[in-house]
């Protein structure tokens, strides 16, 4: 049988290799980061993407216990910004990218690059700055497909309790929330991790 050129086509897709994308999901001390960090057991080609700011002492203390159990052969980066840059800037050197978390990177997207009046935002500021950070998102997640790497992505859980009764608690778990569904719903694995224990949501 001749070959077609939609023969060809799906020939060189099959071909081309696009990073794995895990993601690991949890609330606060659900073992989420412990569990992201034994995933990759003994591997030393990992880039660290740490994107906590220690703007205050209760900060810095939690990055320091971090720091602690974290293995020393790990190449360590500390930002929240332009990580699909980093991403294709590093994947040569590395096999792995673990980026702890998401939700800490929102937060500081939306507290420290912005300065908004939150109990007097507009739905049009909202709608603009929840825009910007899904596209972030996204372009994450297409910078991880463009390698060969494996990415973690880890991120809290929210949603679970009761509604925030303020502006910024209802903005805040709505963006993360939709940015959770958006990694989730690509990543090749999934996990959940409650008390310590993971539950393997896909993959």
């Amino acid at each position: 049988m001749p070959f077609t050129m939609s023969s060809l086509i799906i020939m060189k897709t099959e071909k081309k290799i696009m990073g794995k994308i895990v993601y690991i999901t949890g609330g606060a001390r659900s073992g989420k980061s412990r569990f992201s960090e034994k995933y990759l057991k003994n591997e030393k080609q990992v880039l660290y993407i740490a994107t906590g700011v220690p703007f205050d002492e209760e900060m810095k203390e939690r990055i320091k216990i971090h720091q602690s159990v974290r293995n020393p052969d790990w190449k360590l980066l500390e930002s929240y910004q332009n990580l699909d840059q980093i991403i294709l800037e590093n994947h040569k050197s590395i096999k792995y990218i673990l980026i702890d978390c998401i939700t800490i990177m929102i937060t500081n997207l939306m507290l420290l690059d912005h300065n908004y009046d939150w109990d007097n935002i507009s739905m049009t500021e909202v709608n603009k700055l929840e825009s910007s950070i899904l596209n972030y998102i996204q372009n994450i997640i297409q910078a991880c497909r463009r390698t060969e790497l494996t990415t973690i992505m880890v991120s809290n859980e929210l949603g679970s309790g009761i509604v925030p009764a303020y502006p910024l608690g209802r903005i805040y778990r709505d963006i993360a929330g939709k940015a959770n569904q958006i990694i989730a719903g690509q990543a090749d694995e999934a996990f959940l991790l409650v008390s310590g224990l993971p539950l393997q949501l896909k993959g």
